[in-house]
């Protein structure tokens, strides 16, 4: 839920002091982690690596193709396979408050989040290790039959195997750590450092819906007790965006299988601040077109905190793919995937003038103003 130093977006394009500070604080740290981290891997390329079967078949005696910096670690699993590995935590009060979840949604939501990371390198999801902190008080409950029956349904949608993990006490609040493995053939993992000027910038759905969902429970909106996906109501539709997300891994899966994606990136932290993230990796800047952001379409029936497009840009937790493709191939894009559309929303620029937005014919600069985790 990310709503415990969430900041009110009010402006489009600029964020506040505070929230650039924050931004840049949590962003340098995990920029110098990487380079430490680079640091040992180089000093110990010498060790051989237990995840290669045939080490004298390869040239490059480490497994490690991608550390830290993008939305998974990549390993090569042999000569014709990579394994892509991530991990997300969830925070009771960070990430989600019980009174306003239930433990189902809460256990869909936890293999969810990982499940778009995996999405987001072109990789297949395969196994998944959980691990689960909770107080003494919540283990008397049927609390975790219910978490694992929500984990299970979308584990088995998936075909994702549950192989491992630990469950422990906390003090007070709840903990849950999800690693999931995912499996691409070996050079097509889809990195955040491939863009180059002229590709075209796509985004699968339509974003702002978890936003507006979570700013609705805010205002002590709640589902029914038997809702489902298939309700009508338009305040229900949101409440679900915010609370089981549907990760895009057939659109994930399939851009990875094609070859077509050279960037992506999922939508956690919202659109403004993930798409500044990819254009950082590549080296690159971007254009967007504010009239062909897919804003989603229940949001006109609320009166919300921020207006449709401020949702759609820094929002965040929609759990889209936002990716690129060079112009030659756009074309080769299907409309949609599994029910599931896309759209072009801008280009790739040379990153003279960073990351920008046009609206109504005026061009101007899009800040990230998504979420940070210290304010």
């Amino acid at each position: 839920m990310r709503d415990e130093g969430r900041k009110k977006h009010s402006d489009v394009t600029s964020p506040s002091h505070s929230a650039r500070r924050s931004a840049s604080g949590e962003f340098a740290f995990i920029e110098r982690l990487r380079e430490q981290a680079h640091r040992r891997h180089n000093t110990n390329r010498q060790l051989s690596s237990s995840l290669i079967p045939h080490p004298s078949s390869l040239r490059n005696p480490s497994s490690l193709v991608l550390g830290i910096g993008d939305d998974a670690a990549v390993f090569r699993a042999s000569s014709q396979a990579d394994f892509c590995i991530t991990t997300d935590l969830l925070i009771e009060e960070i990430d989600f408050r019980r009174q306003t979840t239930t433990p189902r949604f809460l256990g869909h939501k936890a293999l969810a989040v990982s499940l778009s990371d995996i999405a987001a390198m072109g990789a297949r999801p395969r196994f998944c290790l959980l691990s689960v902190g909770i107080s003494a008080d919540i283990w008397q409950t049927r609390f975790l039959d219910q978490f694992y029956k929500g984990f299970f349904a979308l584990a088995d949608e998936h075909g994702v195997a549950l192989v491992g993990g630990d469950v422990s006490r906390t003090p007070e609040r709840i903990v849950i750590d999800s690693i999931v493995i995912g499996e691409t053939k070996h050079g097509r993992a889809v990195l955040r450092s491939g863009a180059r000027p002229g590709d075209h910038i796509f985004v699968t759905g339509a974003l702002g819906g978890a936003a507006a969902g979570l700013q609705l429970l805010e205002q002590g909106a709640r589902l029914p007790s038997r809702s489902t996906r298939r309700t009508t109501s338009a305040r229900d539709q949101l409440l679900f965006r915010q609370l089981r997300p549907t990760p895009r891994v057939e659109w994930g899966a399939w851009l990875g299988e094609k070859g077509l994606a050279t960037t992506m990136i999922d939508l956690s932290d919202g659109l403004s601040s993930d798409l500044a993230h990819l254009c950082r990796e590549s080296g690159v800047g971007a254009l967007i077109d504010a009239a062909h952001v897919p804003s989603d379409p229940n949001l006109k029936r609320f009166k919300l905190e921020a207006d449709p497009l401020s949702l759609a840009l820094h929002g965040g937790e929609d759990y889209e793919l936002l990716f690129t493709v060079r112009p030659r191939q756009a074309r080769q894009l299907p409309a949609e995937i599994a029910g599931v559309s896309v759209t072009r929303i801008g280009e790739i620029t040379d990153g003279v003038h960073g990351c920008q937005i046009k609206i109504g014919g005026r061009t101007q600069a899009l800040k990230p103003a998504g979420f940070v985790h210290f304010n």
